[in-house]
């Protein structure tokens, strides 16, 4: 849905809550996918929200509920009572429905559990007592499964009695009688086989995997570059406990780039999204690494301090001080972007450092010469050749410096079991900055003429 037609329906779904005419809002929503619902509530008044969500049949209570954000969802689920929480919990998807339990307060699981069946209580649990950031906190426990010994017209009967319970049939999972994983099958391959064939001589046996304790960026990095609908998860005794789908991987992936540019920005994980964040939250995320580089850019004042002399004798530098600086620092950010991504990405690794470093020595020489022409012209009209000079030599030298900088700190980072994300905003800038004015100034001063 375009934001134009978001927007036109937003407003025509306030426009009939205004006019209490819920049955023509609920129309207008009928049609749309529950992402598109979700979006709507979220947008609408407490009263107004719940009174929406609360006439959606339960199995679209369910599927749109997973679209709202946390605070709307919390919302919904503390005015329902016990029975109708219990109901809405056992029609969601097991992932979900973990997910969101571990939201609640603890008077509202309190609530839920006991009216919840024994099996559902017991998966619910399971999944939610895993470790955030692993690949069991995303799992699902909802996979088709089949024996291999049973023939294929057989194993398409009991998909299709398994269809509605399961997250998908497009992909059946054979185990043994210990649970250990043998292989997969698809959908497609069981309805073209001939009927009276054994799933067992059926299947890909060279199946990949992830173990529950693995990141969850494992299993999103192996869903991408195996182009799976969904990869299962092993326990440590080789038993299979579940499947991470290819929506879930997308989920993470989105999570751990927008958590990469908050901690290039130096702010650091948010709880939730910044739309839906606290100004506490905002204040606090934000203000510590302020108050870091407000100290830490006293070194830059006391880097200009210890060439006060030829500063004061060519007053002329300033002007280009705050040019030339900036290109270091923006040199070196998109050096430091550049690695993080590429390290994220696993295109690059530690082992890579020095065939990046004497790539980036090239690339950083010819960027600096091209904008070292382009500040020599400038010196020339305002300064003379003197200052040209100055300026085009420490164009280059910053510019390399810089790059330098920021393709290294990543890889220095990694190295020292430290987040490489945290390198590419203002901590490299700051680093590039320093350098940049005891470059810039050490040169000015061996080239310039001082007063005796």
């Amino acid at each position: 849905m375009t934001e134009a037609i978001e927007l036109e329906l937003k407003d025509q779904i306030r426009e009939l809550l205004g006019q209490d005419n819920w049955e023509q809002a609920l129309a207008l929503l009928s049609s749309r996918h529950p992402a598109d619902v979700g979006s709507v509530i979220d947008e609408l008044e407490p009263d107004y929200a719940y009174g929406l969500f609360d006439r959606l049949e339960l199995a679209r209570q369910a599927k749109v509920l997973a679209y709202l954000s946390t605070s709307h969802q919390l919302s919904m689920v503390r005015r329902l009572n016990q029975h109708a929480l219990a109901r809405l919990f056992t029609e969601m998807n097991a992932d979900e429905r973990a997910d969101l339990y571990q939201e609640l307060p603890e008077d509202v699981q309190e609530i839920l559990m006991p009216a919840l069946a024994k099996a559902e209580r017991e998966d619910l649990l399971r999944l939610a007592g895993y470790e955030e950031g692993t690949v069991g906190a995303i799992m699902t426990s909802e996979y088709a499964t089949l024996p291999g010994h049973i023939s294929a017209r057989r194993a398409v009967e009991r998909l299709r009695a398994q269809a509605l319970n399961k997250e998908t049939i497009y992909i059946a999972y054979v185990l043994d009688s210990e649970r250990r994983l043998l292989g997969t099958i698809t959908l497609a391959g069981l309805v073209i086989a001939p009927d009276d064939q054994k799933v067992e001589e059926l299947i890909h046996r060279d199946t990949v995997s992830v173990n529950v304790h693995d990141p969850q960026s494992q299993a999103a990095k192996l869903i991408a570059d195996y182009d799976l609908l969904a990869i299962p998860v092993v326990d440590d005794h080789e038993a299979m406990v579940g499947i991470v789908t290819h929506d879930d991987a997308m989920d993470v992936q989105e999570a751990e780039a927008t958590e990469d540019f908050h901690k290039g920005a130096t702010v650091g994980a948010m709880p939730s999204g910044v739309g839906q964040a606290s100004l506490k939250t905002l204040y606090q995320k934000r203000i510590l690494w302020l108050i870091l580089l407000v100290f830490a850019n006293v070194f830059s004042g006391a880097s200009i301090a210890l060439y006060e002399d030829t500063l004061a004798a060519h007053i002329g530098l300033v002007f280009f001080l705050p040019l030339l600086i900036a290109s270091s620092g923006n040199a070196g950010t998109q050096s430091a972007t550049l690695m993080v991504r590429a390290m994220a990405t696993g295109d690059v690794v530690t082992r890579d450092w020095g065939r990046m470093l004497l790539r980036e020595v090239s690339v950083g020489l010819a960027l600096g010469l091209t904008m070292a022409f382009a500040v020599a012209g400038i010196g020339l009209v305002r300064s003379g050749p003197e200052m040209a000079t100055v300026a085009a030599l420490t164009m280059v030298i910053v510019v390399l410096a810089g790059s330098l900088i920021g393709m290294s700190l990543p890889f220095l980072l990694n190295r020292l079991n430290l987040d490489p994300a945290t390198a590419s905003g203002p901590v490299v800038t700051f680093i590039a900055d320093v350098a940049g004015i005891l470059i810039y100034f050490a040169i000015a001063t061996a080239i310039l003429t001082l007063p005796t």
